[in-house]
């Protein structure tokens, strides 16, 4: 029987990669770890955030997983290269982990018509210049702005989700991004969190911008990765 693929994240935000992984590979067996006792990550260090991760990742490989997805924008940004290039090699040269920035990063330069991109996301991932940086790489010519929703997740993992609170915090995050660059036709929720405020998100962005949820780009990416 095949080992079952681990899915970790800062708290409930990763279920929407797990569904999206789900549905399209569900002949798979999969353990969910959602650190809510520490979340959100959005915030913390690097060194936390990797710290954090890291227990997490051997967690789930001493239950079995010989692949784990990190379903966190925030620890895919300050983490996963460290799991990956220092401590796999010495601990668990056999074991796997993959993130979610780099397979929303390489859709990107299909969708955008205008080459101007948003970003909503912890300002752990802002800072990072994660999204950034990987979509210079891959498209150069993109322009990208970014804005921290640091009370997103928050609002998330407090069930706040259909308050007016929530309301009020995507509508202010949305119009300040929105007119740091008007020409923006792309938005990415950079952060797993962030689907479960969507239908406040789509309330407050103009008709023709694009939202990029991550489920169903890392579940298509995670397809051509196993086969």
């Amino acid at each position: 029987m095949a080992s079952p693929i681990g899915i970790f994240d800062s708290g409930y935000g990763g279920l929407t990669i797990l569904k999206g992984i789900h549905d399209r590979l569900p002949q798979y067996d999969y353990l969910y770890l959602g650190d809510n006792a520490r979340a959100p990550y959005g915030n913390r260090s690097f060194d936390v955030v990797y710290q954090f991760t890291k227990e997490a990742v051997m967690k789930l490989f001493e239950m079995g997983c010989h692949l784990v997805i990190l379903g966190c924008n925030t620890a895919s940004a300050k983490a996963l290269r460290s799991i990956q290039q220092n401590d796999l090699p010495v601990t668990y040269p056999d074991r796997r982990v993959l993130g979610v920035i780099r397979p929303t990063v390489e859709v990107i330069g299909d969708i955008t018509k205008s080459r101007h991109v948003g970003l909503v996301a912890t300002a752990g991932t802002v800072n990072s210049k994660s999204y950034d940086l990987e979509i210079a790489k891959f498209y150069p010519d993109i322009k990208v702005t970014s804005v921290a929703c640091p009370l997103w997740a928050a609002i998330v993992e407090s069930n706040e989700a259909d308050s007016d609170g929530a309301e009020y915090f995507v509508k202010k995050r949305l119009d300040t991004l929105m007119s740091l660059d008007p020409k923006i036709d792309t938005l990415i929720l950079g952060c797993t969190h962030y689907p479960l405020l969507m239908p406040k998100i789509q309330k407050h962005v103009p008709k023709n911008v694009t939202i990029v949820e991550q489920g169903q780009y890392v579940s298509s990416s995670l397809q051509t990765y196993l086969s």
